[in-house]
């Protein structure tokens, strides 16, 4: 009698990290990239005396911060892990070591004993408090008859029924319950320092001084 062969179980699917940033950031970001380059390449080209090397010194303290608190801060997060890009660092968050998310005032997870806001899930009281409204003129008497006369409504306030932040955490808190149990999201909190932003920041911010101080 042969025996049988146990059938290999397939590897789980990978799938791609969810990304969470906030256009309006990155919108403004853009914006006052533009501003600044368009104002420090002027000051460079027509400036005279000192004036070049002050721009030239603003230009790089300014951008770097400009990208650190716009264009950087994005939350990713998988199956395994979350991962938080704020403006001066990133940290990398194990489902199993993630004790909580809470979007109160801000956006925390909590894990390891330390709090870590994510700078690119800002919260909206004013959005906040419509979607709210919206669940309480949805749960209204009548409000189920007014729906059906009108599905699009319907959409509207099923759309509607959390502010974004909030739906934010409820997608994270999901994949946090999901992953803690499995082997590959087990592990404590990790930081790293975000020191391509710091370094030409704190240049540009010595030579501005120097340049002021000399002059």
């Amino acid at each position: 009698m042969t025996p049988e062969r146990s059938t290999p179980k397939p590897p789980d699917p990978v799938y791609a990290d969810r990304v969470y940033r906030s256009l309006a950031g990155l919108a403004g970001g853009v914006l006052l990239l533009a501003l600044a380059l368009w104002l420090g390449i002027d000051a460079l080209v027509s400036g005279h005396g000192n004036t070049p090397w002050l721009a030239l010194a603003g230009l790089l303290f300014v951008l770097p911060l400009v990208i650190a608190f716009t264009l950087r801060p994005a939350v990713y997060a998988n199956d395994d892990r979350l991962r938080i890009r704020n403006p001066f660092r990133s940290i990398t968050l194990p489902w199993a070591c993630v004790d909580d998310i809470r979007a109160a005032y801000s956006t925390e997870a909590f894990a390891g004993g330390g709090k870590y806001q994510l700078w690119a899930v800002p919260v909206s009281l004013r959005r906040r408090k419509r979607a709210n409204m919206q669940q309480l003129r949805a749960s209204a008497p009548g409000a189920q008859q007014r729906q059906n006369r009108n599905p699009f409504a319907q959409g509207a306030d099923t759309d509607q029924g959390r502010a974004p932040s909030d739906q934010t955490v409820v997608e994270l808190r999901e994949l946090a319950e999901r992953g803690s149990d499995r082997p590959t999201a087990q592990g404590s909190p990790e930081v790293r320092w975000a020191y391509e932003i710091m370094a030409p920041c704190v240049a540009g911010a010595v030579l501005l001084a120097v340049l002021l101080a000399v002059g």
